[in-house]
């Protein structure tokens, strides 16, 4: 099992588990990110954040901190 820190650009990889409590994890819960769901890496920034992805069918860019 892999982070998507670690997931490379044109992989497409299903969330697992989430880590993080309270608002950071209600915050990536609100924008799509679920377990069971699956992430589409389309882009990462030149200095490596932020990463773009595909959840759901939009586009969605994050901080890898997130």
């Amino acid at each position: 099992m892999k982070t998507l820190k670690q997931a490379k650009v044109g992989e497409t990889v299903k969330v697992v588990k989430l880590h993080g409590e309270g608002a950071i994890k209600r915050r990536i819960m609100d924008m799509g990110i679920t377990k069971g769901v699956e992430i589409y890496i389309r882009k990462v920034a030149p200095l490596g954040d932020p990463i773009e992805v595909t959840v759901r069918n939009y586009e969605l860019s994050l901080r890898k901190a997130d």
